[in-house]
């Protein structure tokens, strides 16, 4: 007799993984079918990024194109170096390192990502995008530690930390590098 195994709906995956269910991250961790709806949640939240960044100089197209493939640049960085730094340099005796286990779960915390196109309302986008990535930062954390399956909460802010702090250096290296100048 086969098993079965029932597939929660898309809309109480992305409310369960907005209030940080481990159930969920869990579930979507074991899902392969679920990769395509985490790079859903990963894509929209960085359309939301622009959007809501058009609250601090403006509506135009071309500002919200950048901040939105901006957004998505700095979440692939943080996903990868999230990789590396959790399985490689601070793994636990318990730790499976799955790339896209830990991609679909990380997808999955971007949720509260979907909220920041509200930044885009006057006077809100400061706050928006602060609410917005402090509530990111905890669901990687949750996110990080049932795809790496750590026993330890902390190494999870650990690694979550380090390589949002390396995405962050890099995004503003390339910033200055690449961006306009301001005189």
């Amino acid at each position: 007799m086969a098993t079965t195994t029932v597939k929660t709906p898309l809309f109480y995956r992305l409310m369960g993984a907005a209030v940080l269910d481990t159930a969920v991250f869990e579930e979507v961790e074991a899902d392969r079918g679920a990769t395509a709806q985490a790079f859903a949640i990963v894509l929209l939240a960085s359309c939301a990024a622009g959007v809501g960044a058009s609250g601090l100089n403006g509506y135009t197209l071309g500002s919200i194109a950048t901040m939105g493939v901006a957004a998505l640049l700095m979440w692939a960085a943080w996903a990868v170096l999230t990789f590396e730094i959790g399985s490689r340099l601070m793994p636990e005796s318990t730790t499976h390192a799955d790339v896209g286990e830990l991609l679909r779960t990380i997808g999955f915390a971007t949720t509260p990502g979907l909220l920041l196109a509200a930044g885009a309302l006057p006077g809100s986008t400061i706050a928006v995008f602060v609410v917005s990535g402090i509530w990111m930062m905890a669901a990687g954390v949750v996110a990080i530690r049932q795809a790496l399956d750590y026993s330890s909460t902390v190494r999870a802010i650990g690694v979550c930390a380090t390589a949002g702090l390396l995405a962050s250096a890099m995004a503003i290296g390339l910033g200055m590098l690449f961006g306009p100048s301001v005189s």
